[in-house]
């Protein structure tokens, strides 16, 4: 299986990374174009995999596709390649807020289309993604897309009309778990743990609570609720942030960011 990449920047390096390591195929069966040279050098040292500027080589090449650009420059990339590709060819797209329906119309005839959304996180192994394809998708072309992904993330297949939630529950969620390691850090340092320190203990802390959500699949009340002990710390800790919001500030800012990637 050969594979292209239309763009090489972290999230495609992210992807790549994890394909090589599983061993799914070999560098030689990778190819990514990108219009910097100095990316595709970058590219080319670091995984050893095929590069070049040209979009219409990548896309000749591929059996699978994976079109790894933002969101604003998704159609002048298709219009690009489009006349260069083979028909059994699959494309997956990585672009929050752009359609089956609308990427069908750009490429202007019937093509094989799986919609994405991964997240940084596959970086390390443990993204998760969401695939959504179109009628032209044969099981087999989804098997193939759905070993790819598998290679450095968990994946659901899911209905089109959940995937601009998807975008905010866990494409753009890694940014909000940061934030939280970085605050819960912060609190740390404020009553004098050393910043390192106080990284690795809030870091592993929400790595193993995520793991335990996964892994026992009790609510996450539950959980919650098997740490905090009567007239305990903990309790003490969650009432503050109950009081300052911060369950609602989480709902309010996955609502925000679903309603961009609608509006995209």
């Amino acid at each position: 299986m050969k594979i292209g990449f239309i763009g090489s920047g972290n999230m495609a390096s992210a992807m790549i990374g994890g394909i090589l390591k599983n061993r799914l195929v070999n560098a030689g069966d990778i190819m990514a174009s990108d219009k910097s040279e100095a990316s595709c050098k970058k590219a080319a040292d670091t995984f050893g995999i095929l590069t070049t500027t040209d979009n219409k080589k990548t896309a000749a090449f591929a059996d699978v596709l994976i079109l790894a650009v933002k969101p604003n420059f998704v159609q002048e990339a298709i219009v690009d390649f489009r006349d260069s590709m083979r028909p059994e060819t699959v494309v997956a797209t990585l672009a929050p807020g752009k359609t089956l329906e609308w990427l069908g119309s750009v490429f202007g005839r019937k093509v094989r289309l799986v919609r994405t959304m991964p997240n940084t996180p596959a970086l390390v192994g443990e993204g998760m993604t969401a695939l959504c394809p179109n009628e032209n998708v044969t099981p087999e072309d989804l098997e193939k897309v759905q070993m790819i992904f598998n290679s450095f993330s968990r994946t659901e297949i899911m209905p089109e009309t959940m995937m601009d939630i998807v975008t905010s529950v866990s494409g753009s969620s890694p940014a909000f778990v940061f934030m939280f390691i970085e605050a819960l850090a912060d609190g740390a340092v404020a009553d004098g743990m050393p910043r390192a320190q106080a990284y690795k203990f809030a870091a592993q802390a929400v790595y193993g609570s995520a793991k335990m959500v996964l892994e026992t699949g009790k609510h996450p009340g539950e959980l919650k609720d098997m740490v905090c002990s009567p007239g305990g710390t903990t309790i003490e800790a969650v009432r503050v942030l109950e009081e300052k919001g911060m369950r609602s500030a989480v709902i309010e800012a996955v609502k925000a960011c679903t309603a961009k990637s609608r509006s995209l």
